[in-house]
Parts: C-alpha cells; structure tokens; sequence
C-alpha cells in the first residue's frame, strides 16, 4: 500500500511540475506578443475579430487572428486562413494555449482572437490565465446563454464583463446597459471605451462588398486607433479582409412557375434582437422587400427560443410564417393571435421533405422573400439544401439607389446580379450549392444599396509569387470535400529556435 501511495505521490509531483513547465512557456508566447485583443459579448464576435484584424493589417502592424464562430478559423498575417483542427471535433478552451503558441511563432505586432467560453468561470480563466489581453472588446449584450450567464440580462453582462482586462482597455458598442460595463470595468481599473455605431457613415459602409453592421465597424475602428492606425488606413484593411464563412448573405433563385425568390438565411443571429436588426437591415437596403415571408425552424432542445421567434412576428409583419422542424406549436403559440392566422404548420421529424418544400413554394407570390429564422440545424439544413437546387434567377432588375457623388469608385452595371454567399473553401456543402458558387464571382456585388467591385480576397484569387515556402505539418491538415481546393497559405518562415517551434493545427509539442 505505501509503494502505491509512493507512486501516485510521484506522478502527481510529475504533473505540477509539467503544469508550472507549461504555464510559464505559454506566458513567455504571451509575452513575445506585445499587443493581445480578445474579442468577447453575444452576437457578432467572428465579425469584429475579422473586422479588428483587417484594419490592423492595413496600418502595417503583424496581425495573427482566430475566430470561433460558424467556423473556427487561425488568420495569418498575410490574411489566408486555414481551419482549427479539433480532436473528435470538440471545441475547448484549452486550444488557446496552442493558438497563442502558433502566433508567437511570427513574433507579431498584435493577436486578435474570439473568446470562445460561455461559461463566466470559463471566460474568466481565458481572460487571466490564457490570453491576458491587453484590450478587451466587448461588443453587445444579447438575450442568449442565459442557462449559463443569465437568467437575466443585467447578469449576462456582469457574466461578460469577466473578460475585460485589468489594468487595461475595454472597447464597447453597448449602449443600454453602458452604466453595468463602466461599474465592472472601475472594479477592474479597466478604462471603457464607447464605439459609437452613428460615428460610421453610410459612405463608409458601403465600402464593404459584404453585409455588415456599423456597431462592428465602430468597434474595429476604436481597436485601430488605439493602436495608432489612422481611420481612412484601417477602414481600406477592414475593406480588404475575407468575410466570415457565416456572414450574412441573400440569394436568388427561380422557383416552380418562373415565380422569383430572395432567400436570406438569418439562422446565425438565433436571438430575437439580432433577427430583428439584420432582417431590417435587408429591408432597408433593398436586398430583400415585400411581401416578405419567414421560416421558423424550431428545435425540440431549444423550446424557448422557438417561442422567442414566434414573438417578433408582428415586428416583421410577414405574408406567411412556415414552422418547420419539431415541436411546432411551441413557436405557434407563441405567435400573437391577431398574426396566428398567417402560420402555417409544416414541422414535425417525420414529415417528407419534399412535401413540406413543395407546399411552402406553392404558396409563395409571383416576386417575393424569404427569410430563415431560429436554428440551422434538423430541418434547417434540409431547406437550405432544397433550395440550393432550385434554379438561379439571373433575370435583370432594377439597380439599387445610386451611391453619393462622393465615392466615385461605385458603378450601377445594367444587369447588377444579387450578393453572392462567401464561399468556404474548407467547408462541405451540397452539390448544387458546390456548382453555383465554386467559381468566385468575377463582376461586381451588391453592396448596400449600390454596386462596386468585390475586393479580392486571398483565398479567391492564386497568389501571384511562386510556389511558397509552407511547413511539411501544412501536408497534414484536412482536405476540403467536393470541388474546392484552395491554395496553400504564403507563410513566413517561422523562427528555428527550439522554444519556438512550429506546430500544425493541434499538435502535440
């Protein structure tokens, strides 16, 4: 008994040991990155770190970034990106350590990187033992997580402020609950920073070729003159930068009897307040009109939620509300009785998918739009995959309104097609979304409210040197399915010092 106690004694010292070993190795890359932002709040956090990093680049700093959201993704400081590998495909916060590791490795100006812990406890560890950020960035304060962070939204915010940083800057677009932030962050002697969202001209935002929101652009613009980038340099890098594989995107399609179809997938912003602000948004730009429809997908483990679709029903005021997926009536009921009419139930985990799409297309007007509300998956992903089949309408509408005299650069071609989804070279989809979308859109895109040249992105285009120099680990990382291949990234040489060296995604040093 004592040698077995002997031996559990030994390997538990053995364990410290490699603990202290790695912590003081993971703060030591801490510490070879001079600047650390880590994005944290509800909604739209892939977007800032994209936005956030892109206005970096533009003002010639070395930026490494990873995102966490619809696909987990480490940026490179010439901006490709490559997938973060998952053992079982299981996210963890303790991928950080790795990450972090692989960004040392290019001794940057800046690490912008998403927060991915929901958990307060959890948010808080990644703030004061993983990422140790120099500025925080929390963006807003959602109704979502509330099981983890909640019940209410005064709490979640309490639970988010646990990453600000001490000692530090916090930069925030929040505005309804500022005064929860300031109290949180003079508790930390963390200095709060407002974006102001009404600072972003509609000039400025029509500069992107895809859909964003002035909230994000505010907050990439207060991280860069932070950082000493002037605002016309980071705007130009944010302009630049690849959009989420998620960002929001409307599409065209001829259904049966040559009647025209605008589909908005909506299903990423899965609470009530962001629903409401992106299909607004789509209305007031043009890119989908009335008469509008909306599809609920509900989701048996998400009965709250489905509900909270249900209630903003009256502030979308659509013609029809198709309820897909199961339990139905939990988004029905919740419907207020004077719109309840409009509703009509297509759910259940039994019914064909055929039957459902055929019905819901029959009932559909000569010219109208779509939306898709709620959760992605079940049925969700079914519609998504019956639509892509549908034929693209590529007929000639009507430009939208011209741009200002001021920003020349916009043109109004005489056939303008509708914005193009982004394309996620490392992702799966159906066949029929692989053959519309593989080949990059090479004319121009829809991009609010008028129509511009697309930036290229480094992921569309081959890059013009030859052959680069990539890491023998770059041969492991996983192959994209169906027709996409893209290009290896250009990486610089990473230095050859052992403490330093370089790591795939996921690997074991």
């Amino acid at each position: 008994m004592l040698f077995l106690y002997t031996v559990l004694l030994v390997c538990c010292a053995i364990l410290l040991v490699a603990g202290v070993v790695e912590q003081r190795r993971h703060f030591a890359n801490l510490d070879h990155i001079p600047t650390r932002v880590l994005v944290n709040g509800i909604r739209g956090k892939s977007s800032i770190t994209r936005l956030c990093a892109g206005a970096l680049r533009g003002g010639d700093l070395v930026t490494v970034a990873k995102t966490t959201g619809t696909a987990a993704r480490f940026i490179h400081p010439d901006a490709t990106e490559e997938p973060v590998y998952r053992k079982f495909g299981i996210a963890n916060v303790v991928e950080q350590i790795g990450i972090v590791r692989r960004a040392a490795a290019y001794k940057p100006d800046a690490l912008v990187i998403e927060c991915m812990a929901v958990m307060p406890a959890l948010q808080e560890i990644n703030q004061s033992k993983l990422i140790r950020s120099t500025i925080g960035v929390l963006c807003n304060v959602r109704e979502d997580h509330l099981a983890e962070m909640g019940p209410t939204l005064d709490d979640v915010a309490r639970s988010l402020c646990r990453s600000m940083p001490e000692d530090g800057i916090c930069v925030t677009a929040e505005k309804d609950r500022f005064h929860i932030l300031q109290e949180e962050a003079d508790a930390r002697n963390c200095k709060l920073v407002y974006a102001d969202p009404e600072t972003v001209s509609d000039e400025e935002l029509r500069g992107f070729s895809w859909f964003t929101f002035k909230e994000n652009v505010a907050i990439a613009l207060a991280v860069a003159e932070l950082l000493g980038v002037d605002r016309e340099t980071a705007l130009k890098g944010m302009y630049d930068a690849p959009p989420d594989p998620g960002v929001l995107s409307v599409e065209r399609y001829l259904t049966p009897g040559d009647r025209k179809l605008r589909f908005a997938n909506v299903f990423a912003a899965n609470d009530p307040e962001s629903t409401l602000m992106n299909i607004n948004q789509l209305l007031d730009l043009g890119a989908i009109h009335r008469p509008l429809n909306v599809v609920i997908n509900c989701r048996p483990d998400r009965v709250e939620r489905n509900g909270q679709m249900g209630e903003i029903i009256p502030d979308l005021d659509p013609e029809h509300v198709f309820v897909i997926g199961q339990p139905a009536k939990s988004a029905i009921d919740a419907i207020p009785a004077e719109f309840r009419s409009r509703a009509v139930d297509l759910g259940g985990d039994k019914r064909d998918p055929e039957e459902f799409m055929a019905r819901m297309l029959d009932m559909l007007g000569p010219d109208s739009s779509m939306v898709a509300i709620g959760n992605i998956h079940g049925q969700g992903e079914i519609l998504l995959e019956h639509l892509a089949e549908l034929p693209p309408d590529e007929s000639a509408e009507e430009p939208a309104p011209a741009a200002t005299a001021d920003v020349p650069e916009y043109a109004e071609p005489a056939q303008p097609p509708m914005y193009a989804p982004h394309i996620d070279p490392y992702q799966g989809y159906p066949e029929a979304y692989e053959a519309r979308y593989a080949q990059p859109y090479a004319g121009e895109t829809y991009a609010y409210g008028t129509w511009a040249q697309p930036h290229q992105q480094p992921h569309q285009q081959p890059h013009p040197q030859a052959q680069p120099q990539t890491p023998p680990q770059a041969q492991l990382q996983p192959q994209p399915r169906g027709m996409f291949e893209p290009r290896r990234p250009a990486h610089p040489q990473p230095p050859a010092d052992d403490s330093q060296q370089w790591h795939s995604p996921g690997a074991q040093r």
